[in-house]
């Protein structure tokens, strides 16, 4: 960032007196003279008649030179600001998304997921030296951008989720223990899971061999010293599900009971040291990003670096020429007029 400034603007005040000595120079240049009328010049021999009309320029080239004096000892400077961020205890997070056909639901605007989004971007962006990596799940589970500070991957990923990606269902015991597996080997200061889901656990263990409960993969999470932060999104009440597909393609929605296991969130923020929330619209779903962003601070130390660019020889220079010049010039050409 580059910025211009004066180290000693006081010096500044010295202008004012510019505008007094023009105002005596203009005066002293009326007043009448006593002057002889004669019919020729030619006694008198060549006389260059057209130079006392130039005479003026001597003063105001003096006038000149002392502004960019008066400039220079201001001291005119750009200064170029470099700011250098050091993270001194810097946070892991991954968002670990619900991606359910059931995330389409039109309780929150435009539609759950979509709110979600926004609101995920908003918070990434606001995280500027914290890795951050994000986890799709539903019926399976998968690792949409590991732990990076790379803002622009980031929100493009965030951008393409939407429902229909993996297999349906959701498996948020599957889903927590990828976001676990990423983070238990951190060497961060603080290790936090962002859980969010709109429904229950819909998996049947008998027909996964890899299925993790939410509760196992919680006790997993809190003996890697991994802070989980649940969320469960959707109204209270009923709201508009997704249940098909018109003759056009276009998605049917019906009036369905919201259903969140909220005990289950609730157990798995408790056992790793979180806590759990509830989003029933677009501003409560703020409302808990900001909250978790107040309570996951990174130390961080801002170190600014500032590098001076002097600029009062390119006034000092020109107006020593000035003065040079013009006492060359009121001691040879002007001789005879002073």
């Amino acid at each position: 960032m580059f910025n211009f400034e004066f180290q000693t603007p006081w010096f500044l005040a010295l202008l004012i007196v510019l505008p007094f000595f023009i105002f005596r120079e203009i005066r002293k240049s009326r007043q009448k003279k006593a002057s002889l009328k004669i019919s020729s010049l030619k006694p008198f021999g060549d006389v260059k008649s057209n130079l006392s009309r130039y005479k003026p320029l001597l003063f105001a080239m003096r006038m000149i030179a002392l502004g960019l004096c008066i400039i220079a000892l201001a001291r005119p400077r750009i200064v170029d600001i470099t700011t250098q961020i050091k993270a001194d205890e810097g946070v892991d997070i991954l968002m670990t998304v619900d991606t359910s056909l059931s995330m389409l639901a039109q309780d929150l605007k435009p539609d759950r997921l979509t709110a979600l989004k926004d609101v995920a971007k908003d918070f990434a962006l606001q995280r500027k030296t914290d890795r951050i990596g994000l986890v799709e799940y539903s019926g399976e589970a998968l690792t949409r951008v590991p732990l990076t500070t790379d803002r622009d991957m980031l929100i493009s990923e965030i951008d393409r989720l939407q429902s229909g990606n993996l297999e349906d269902g959701t498996a948020i015991g599957i889903g927590l223990a990828t976001a676990i597996n990423h983070l238990k080997d951190s060497k961060a200061v603080s290790k936090v899971i962002i859980l969010i889901t709109d429904g229950v656990e819909s998996i049947n263990p008998s027909a996964d061999l890899m299925y993790v409960s939410p509760r196992q993969a919680a006790e997993i999470a809190a003996s890697k010293g991994i802070k989980v932060y649940t969320i469960g999104i959707g109204t209270n009440g009923q709201a508009p599900f997704p249940s098909g597909y018109d003759l056009y393609g276009n998605l049917i929605f019906d009036l369905r009971p919201v259903e969140i296991d909220e005990i289950l969130l609730e157990d798995i923020a408790d056992k790793t040291g979180g806590l759990y929330f509830r989003a029933t619209n677009n501003q409560t779903l703020k409302n808990i990003y900001s909250e978790i962003d107040h309570l996951e601070k990174s130390e961080i130390n801002e170190i600014k670096y500032y590098n001076y660019t002097e600029l009062f020889s390119r006034f000092l220079l020109p107006a020593l020429i000035l003065l040079l010049l013009e006492i060359v010039l009121r001691r040879t050409v002007f001789k005879e007029l002073i």
